[in-house]
């Protein structure tokens, strides 16, 4: 072996050793999987203006649910939806961070209601 090549192996075999060890030591940032995120009040389905296709698209809902939810309208809250018997607990807790209950925006040209 000439002193040129042992030179280039000197070189270059810390660095193939580097790089074969460094990801079991101290795994690059990369190869681990994203952090979920949040989801946003625009990313969540409105139960009360969503169609029967999108209910159907949670998970646990299904054509006799999503009719359910469809007659049970409208929501004060997401939570309603158990509180009325509309869907069980279980199914709840699989879609309650997919879903939303907007209120209608008041019109000013609407009157209040008596109280």
């Amino acid at each position: 072996m000439s002193a040129r090549t042992k030179r280039l192996f000197a070189r270059i075999l810390p660095l193939l050793l580097a790089s074969l060890v460094l990801p079991v030591v101290a795994p690059a940032r990369s190869f681990a999987a994203p952090a979920p995120q949040a989801s946003t009040a625009a990313d969540k389905l409105d139960i009360n203006t969503a169609t029967a296709d999108q209910l159907k698209a949670l998970p646990g809902i299904g054509d006799a649910y999503s009719q359910k939810i469809i007659a049970g309208r409208p929501y004060r809250t997401k939570l309603d939806l158990v509180h009325k018997k509309i869907i069980p607990q279980a199914t709840y807790d699989k879609i309650k961070d997919q879903i939303i209950a907007k209120q209608p925006k008041a019109n000013a040209m609407t009157p209040a209601a008596p109280k």
